[in-house]
């Protein structure tokens, strides 16, 4: 359904005046950050990096999963 609609947009948007076009994205860009305003800002892995908690810590990424798998199959199994 989406995408039907954002194809008939985008015809319909061809046919509008370079005036009628800023018009237009001026009110989407207005929607989105309304829309947006009030969600947090989206933090940098940088600033995360390193704060996994204590099991993480020291183990081989691919052990971990590996670890994590099995712990869930057996837990399905039960």
């Amino acid at each position: 359904m989406a995408r039907k609609i954002m194809s008939e947009l985008k015809e319909k948007v061809d046919t509008l005046s370079i005036d009628e076009e800023l018009e237009l994205i001026d009110h989407l860009i207005h929607k989105i950050r309304t829309a947006h305003a009030g969600l947090p800002p989206r933090r940098k892995w940088s600033e995360i990096c390193g704060t996994a908690p204590h099991p993480l810590a020291g183990e081989d990424a691919q052990a971990w999963v590996k670890r994590n798998r099995r712990e869930s199959d057996k837990q399905r199994g039960r």
